[in-house]
């Protein structure tokens, strides 16, 4: 698993933006609508050990995850969800942690 503490998470024009951190690193973040179709893409070294991940945004008693293929590296961690963007919209300000869920059978 990979997880990172969400630092904030602000609103654009139709697309949420922001800042995570792990192990001390900054990194920025994009969350947006399915409009490339759902990608999943993370700063160089943290490639998950599959192909399809469950990635879950969660805080205080809300929670929103989709299961996203992961699409390559970026200097940012990209997230194009339809069900996660729609979720964040109506929940903005409670997520604090972001998880890349790759464990399994």
């Amino acid at each position: 698993m990979i997880a990172f503490g969400i630092v904030r998470l602000d609103i654009g024009q139709g697309y949420f933006f922001g800042t995570v951190e792990r192990g001390g690193e900054e990194y920025k973040i994009n969350v947006q609508n399915e409009r490339r179709g759902k990608v999943l893409k993370l700063p160089a070294g943290m490639a998950p050990k599959r192909d399809r991940v469950l990635v879950r945004l969660s805080g205080g008693d809300a929670f929103v995850e989709d299961v996203l293929p992961y699409s390559g590296e970026s200097e940012w961690v990209e997230i194009d969800s339809d069900e996660i963007t729609f979720f964040v919209a109506d929940n903005q300000d409670v997520f604090d942690t972001l998880e890349v869920i790759d464990d399994g059978p």
